[in-house]
């Protein structure tokens, strides 16, 4: 039987440890909290101090960044990216290869497209259509 985790250096020189999570087999740094019912599918990384609620679905190639917060029963397309502190509120969908910014927050049941770009800090609201509405 293989081993359920694997070491990484970071860039300043650390060794982190990646669980592989139980759902999806994403790897999820010691200190980041994903729900069981979540899935993080391989090749996804969270890292340390992240959040991530129940029924979440976390794409395959998917960067969360630490103290992320993923709020229950988002979609997150594969290759997206979430900076550090941003927040994603319950039932919101990332596109593929959007780039959510270090402290941003998209509200609870946005529709954030492919390929777009949330900047540092910035508040997203949208309809069902993806439609940014006054935030």
């Amino acid at each position: 039987m293989g081993k359920n985790y694997i070491d990484i250096e970071n860039d300043s020189g650390e060794l982190l440890r990646y669980r592989k999570h139980v759902n999806g087999r994403g790897l999820i740094a010691n200190g980041a909290k994903v729900h069981a019912s979540a899935l993080v599918e391989a090749g996804a990384y969270v890292e340390p101090g992240a959040q991530i609620a129940a029924g979440a679905h976390v794409g395959r190639g998917v960067w969360i960044e630490p103290d992320a917060v993923i709020g229950p029963d988002v979609e997150i397309a594969p290759h997206a990216h979430i900076g550090s502190g941003a927040a994603i509120g319950a039932r919101a969908k990332i596109g593929v290869r959007t780039v959510v910014g270090r402290g941003a927050l998209v509200v609870t049941g946005s529709l954030i497209g492919d390929d777009e770009t949330i900047g540092d800090g910035e508040r997203v609201a949208t309809d069902r259509r993806g439609l940014r509405l006054a935030a």
